[in-house]
């Protein structure tokens, strides 16, 4: 299974800004397209922004559009998602995964936004 490590999530007022990080140690990743996803208490994931793995291609939910910008190093098994002019309603635990044929999920990390 390839395990993926999310971090950077934190604490932020209003328009502030964070940037999430999702490693793995898959000797292909550079192979796997990746996502980030927010939950909300025990709701459905709800996808914010994804990045294939060819050609880079960046695609995001409405809500964040303009707002967030997802990349990818492939040279450092990394994808991150920075995160500006935060807004109350991104709050959520934000999980990145992994997809090639198969979906897998890492942890999450909190992310909390106060007006």
């Amino acid at each position: 299974d390839v395990q993926l490590q999310a971090s950077g999530g934190g604490s932020v007022q209003a328009g502030g800004s964070l940037k999430l990080s999702c490693s793995s140690s898959e000797p292909s990743f550079d192979d796997y397209a990746i996502g980030w996803f927010r939950q909300i208490s025990r709701k459905e994931r709800v996808a914010v922004s994804c990045i294939s793995h060819n050609d880079r291609r960046a695609d995001y939910a409405d809500a964040v559009k303009g707002r967030f910008t997802i990349s990818r190093d492939d040279g450092r098994n990394t994808v991150y998602l920075q995160m500006n002019s935060l807004k109350p309603e991104d709050t959520g635990v934000y999980y990145c995964n992994a997809q090639f044929g198969s979906t897998y999920w890492g942890q999450g990390t909190q992310v909390t936004v106060s007006s």
